[in-house]
């Protein structure tokens, strides 16, 4: 697990990266940051439920799931309808799934951390991590009803203080995969006399 999280230090960077773009444009563009999620949830929710009709429809007769498909297409485009003409209760909809998403997320990078204490140093930026996930959550899960801009101000503020916690987690991994691997990618192994 620790050669993998080394030698993909680079990959965590760019999620850090990602994290403070995105939440330095939910400062710039508050208002839409999560009408914009919700429509997209909506988007999405409508084309799939009208793939799932169609497969349903191909495979009437043939198969004994084609019903399932069918009652799944009609929830997927009644959730895309009901997104578009109630933008608000699906954006509660969606801080109600990304508290959810950084408690989860959260209680894992902390349980990560405990398990490669014995073997990494400044697991507690992974410790940390999580615990700011799940503070987010909690705060989200509490306050859903806060209003859009508050909220993605939130969020904002969440995504750049993980980006950067992420960025310097990336940096001391990457410390780490110099250590392992002094040669480049493969592991030094030193000659016998």
């Amino acid at each position: 697990m620790l050669d993998v999280l080394t030698r993909n230090w680079w990959a965590m960077a760019i999620r850090g990266i990602a994290a403070i773009i995105f939440g330095v444009l939910a400062f710039i563009w508050p208002g839409i940051t999560l009408l914009a999620l919700a429509s997209l949830f909506g988007a999405y929710a409508l084309v799939d439920g009208v793939f799932a009709i169609i497969a349903a429809a191909q495979r009437a007769g043939r198969e004994h799931r084609w019903a399932m498909l069918l009652v799944e297409g009609i929830v997927g485009i009644a959730a895309g309808i009901i997104t578009f003409l109630l933008p608000g209760l699906t954006a509660i909809g969606l801080v109600l799934l990304i508290a959810a998403w950084a408690i989860v997320t959260g209680f894992l990078e902390i349980v990560t951390a405990v398990r490669m204490r014995q073997v990494i140093h400044g697991e507690w930026l992974m410790v940390l991590l999580g615990a700011l996930s799940i503070f987010f959550g909690l705060i989200i899960a509490f306050f859903p009803v806060l209003g859009a801009v508050a909220l993605s101000w939130t969020i904002g503020s969440y995504a750049i203080a993980f980006g950067v916690l992420m960025l310097f987690l990336a940096f001391r991994l990457r410390d780490v995969h110099q250590q392992l691997h002094p040669m480049g990618g493969a592991p030094y192994i030193q000659p016998t006399p």
